[in-house]
């Protein structure tokens, strides 16, 4: 089991400087976002990832497995404690004022 970090990038993110990777590759069964710009999950059979508020408001996630995306605080869409995304679904998501957003996505399905 492996992650994979591309590309190294900087940031400013509510006033710290967030050091990250553009895209982040998981075969894990677990996964924080550390402010990256996407997460890949694959060759793993289920990947639970958590939405990390203090240095990511922005990212898209990309499902080659079984993911269950849950929010550190707050809720997703202002509606869910958790989704589950299927193999080959892709959601984009949004930190805004406390609540995790669905700004776009393909084949999500909410359970």
């Amino acid at each position: 089991m492996t992650i994979v970090k591309s590309v190294p990038s900087e940031r400013l993110y509510r006033g710290k400087l967030v050091k990250s990777s553009e895209i982040t590759m998981v075969s894990e069964s677990f996964y924080e976002t550390t402010g990256e710009e996407a997460v890949i999950v694959r060759n793993v059979d289920y990947c639970k990832v958590r939405l990390n508020s203090t240095n990511t408001d922005h990212i898209t996630i990309k499902a080659l497995t079984k993911v269950l995306i849950v929010p550190d605080i707050g809720q997703i869409d202002e509606e869910f404690d958790e989704i589950l995304i299927d193999r080959g679904a892709c959601v984009e998501l949004r930190f805004c004022m406390g609540l995790w957003y669905i700004m776009s996505s393909d084949g999500l399905k909410i359970s």
